[in-house]
């Protein structure tokens, strides 16, 4: 299994060049498209639009987000091409590494002059607050 910072180095490579290649501002399906084809060659797996579930208290919705590119089942990557990045794409990565459990995400904005101001690696630390076991009563003489 691959290091999740090499993958995490090789996708940002990837991205540089075809930010370079290509220049800024295309849609985000042209970059998410070569990007995975290239990344494909390099060996890679690669999910495109891959679904994510939402379970909560016996609910269970399928397909309620879709990760841009997962890659190697561990990084996900989120693609925009939009003129800034906003905190609020930030959270949409967060919430796709909560859902889907995975550790580590890039977000990548191709649509800047220079890709170096709009690429984010987020990580994910959500600890549950409290133990996922059921809780046990205690009576007053602590049993």
């Amino acid at each position: 299994m691959r290091d999740i910072d090499a993958i995490s180095g090789d996708v940002l490579d990837v991205a540089l060049r075809l930010h370079r290649d290509l220049g800024p501002g295309l849609l985000e399906s042209v970059y998410e498209t070569v990007l995975a084809a290239r990344l494909l060659a390099m060996g890679y797996v690669v999910e495109r639009q891959r679904s994510i579930a939402i379970e909560f208290e016996g609910i269970s919705i399928d397909h309620a987000f879709k990760i841009d590119l997962l890659v190697d089942r561990r990084l996900v990557v989120e693609i925009k091409s939009v003129e800034r990045l906003l905190p609020v794409h930030a959270k949409q990565v967060l919430t796709y590494l909560r859902l889907s459990k995975q550790p580590v995400g890039l977000l990548i904005n191709f649509g800047g002059e220079t890709l170096r101001e709009g690429v984010r690696r987020l990580v994910n630390n959500h600890r549950p607050s409290a133990s996922s076991a059921p809780l046990r009563e205690i009576n007053s003489n602590g049993e």
